[in-house]
């Protein structure tokens, strides 16, 4: 192909992006070294989707900063991975010398005003404020000290949020954001590790940055104590405008790693998801799904036995109305469209409820390797009957059709006779034959014609008749 020719070819936008969908990364890498040209144009393909593996100086290492403020403008997706591991364990913070144990209760620090990411230089003077401003990280002298030499650096890390705050902010364009924070062992369910105080920076980062194109969600894995820090209300650091950012996003992927329940086990984990899924009003497509044994029905925990209260109290001035309700609302998505879930173990009434509930909004749902505890999948899907029946499902009212009775109006007596009469003459000459008959049918027609009422015939041209 001559040169001239490929360089028309390449200034196609929507031809140079099918070309460069198709290229490997490690090709993609020495294209940009070609040109600035090609460069410019290599690197929304290369840099759409970042992945972050979090270290102690992932976001504080200033020339890996300075090159994400050059390619931050091209990042739609991030995966930012935190695997739980030995170094994430937090032991017990001790007082030196009397050996008792310190009570910590940590308060993120961070500025009211927010950096500006026009250039790096401007960023990384503001960034330097921040630190200055600040003359104690965790409250007083005597903690920030005891905790520097009880916790390692990477918990330190975690904490910094003015760190994460400046990463966000190099992304304005942020559309899909995923937290995979795999392996936590059993025992540690109950207690606040570093990859803890890392989403508590998570959070308040993207709820101050506020990227407006972010609507897309993905936490898989997730252990089931992230909820707690990651839901916008009653949560470390949350204020009034913290769910502003997480009203919008509209598609929503949790793969949560299973743990015991029942009524003889605590619920603490279940009203916490369910009050996480209930802050996310926007929700237009949801996959949910349970990481080792099944679960419950993250959509139907208002009835799940082991969260609903008792029906009788041990107190006798208890109201019996108020014992016998739910311990929160029914998650109710006004605009959920598609619904996924996978390894739950549910009633069949809980899935007929969720159905009918969100009958006029919900176009797909999937139940993957889940089982019924009580009932069958009939009467889990018996809404669809009644959909069907009246075509809710669709949103499409039945049309009626008009039925009425319409007079036959024959010709008389006579005139068939004299018909019959023609019809049985021996006519031995074809032509003549036909001829005879057309002027046979003409003569009827124009006398039956007379004789249909004006209305009729109208009524027979326009309405729609069902014939009986």
């Amino acid at each position: 192909m001559p040169s001239n020719a490929f360089a028309n070819l390449w200034r196609n936008d929507r031809v140079r992006q099918c070309i460069l969908s198709q290229v490997q990364q490690v090709d993609l890498r020495s294209m940009r070294l070609v040109c600035k040209e090609v460069a410019r144009n290599v690197a929304p393909i290369l840099f759409k989707s970042l992945s972050v593996h979090f270290s102690t100086n992932t976001f504080t290492r200033r020339a890996r900063m300075s090159a994400l403020d050059r390619i931050g403008i091209h990042v739609r997706t991030v995966v930012f991975n935190m695997p739980h591991h030995a170094d994430t364990f937090l032991p017990p913070l001790l007082f030196p010398g009397t050996l008792e144990e310190v009570k910590f209760v940590y308060e993120p620090r961070l500025s009211t005003s927010r950096p500006s990411s026009s250039s790096s230089s401007t960023t990384s003077s503001c960034y330097s404020n921040y630190s200055s401003t600040s003359s104690s990280k965790y409250g007083t002298w005597e903690m920030n000290d005891l905790l520097v030499k009880h916790y390692p650096p990477l918990f330190h890390a975690a904490t910094d949020v003015e760190s994460f705050l400046r990463a966000f902010i190099a992304m304005p364009n942020l559309e899909h954001f995923h937290i995979s924070c795999p392996d936590q062992p059993s025992g540690q369910r109950y207690r606040r590790d570093i990859v803890d105080y890392a989403l508590v920076s998570l959070r308040l980062a993207i709820e101050t940055a506020n990227p407006v194109q972010l609507e897309s969600l993905t936490l898989a894995p997730i252990h089931p104590g992230a909820m707690l820090h990651l839901r916008p209300q009653t949560s470390i650091g949350s204020s009034p405008a913290s769910t502003r950012v997480w009203r919008r996003i509209k598609t929503l992927h949790i793969e949560m790693e299973s743990f015991e329940y029942g009524r003889d086990q605590p619920s603490d984990h279940l009203k916490i998801l369910h009050s996480y899924l209930g802050s996310l009003r926007a929700l237009e497509n949801l996959k949910f799904r349970w990481k080792g044994a099944k679960g419950p029905c993250p959509l139907s925990l208002h009835i799940e036995p082991c969260t609903a209260r008792p029906v009788a109290l041990d107190c006798f001035n208890a109201c019996p109305d108020s014992s016998a309700k739910s311990a929160f609302r029914p998650l109710k998505f006004r605009h959920l469209k598609t619904m996924h879930l996978t390894n739950a173990s549910l009633d069949a009434d809980q899935a007929s409820a969720f159905i009918m509930s969100h009958r006029k909004v919900l176009h797909e749902f999937e139940f993957e390797k889940c089982e019924l505890r009580s009932g069958t999948w009939d009467d889990a899907l018996l809404p669809l009957t009644h959909m069907a029946k009246s075509k809710a499902w669709k949103g499409l009212k039945p049309k009626q059709e008009e039925v009425m009775d319409v007079p036959i109006m024959l010709s008389p007596v006579d005139e068939k006779t004299e018909l019959i009469d023609c019809v049985n003459e021996p006519m031995w000459d074809d032509v003549f034959r036909k001829s005879r008959h057309l002027q046979a049918l003409r003569k009827v027609s124009l006398r039956t014609k007379d004789m249909v009422p004006q209305q009729v015939r109208k009524l027979l041209r326009s309405a729609r008749v069902a014939w009986h």
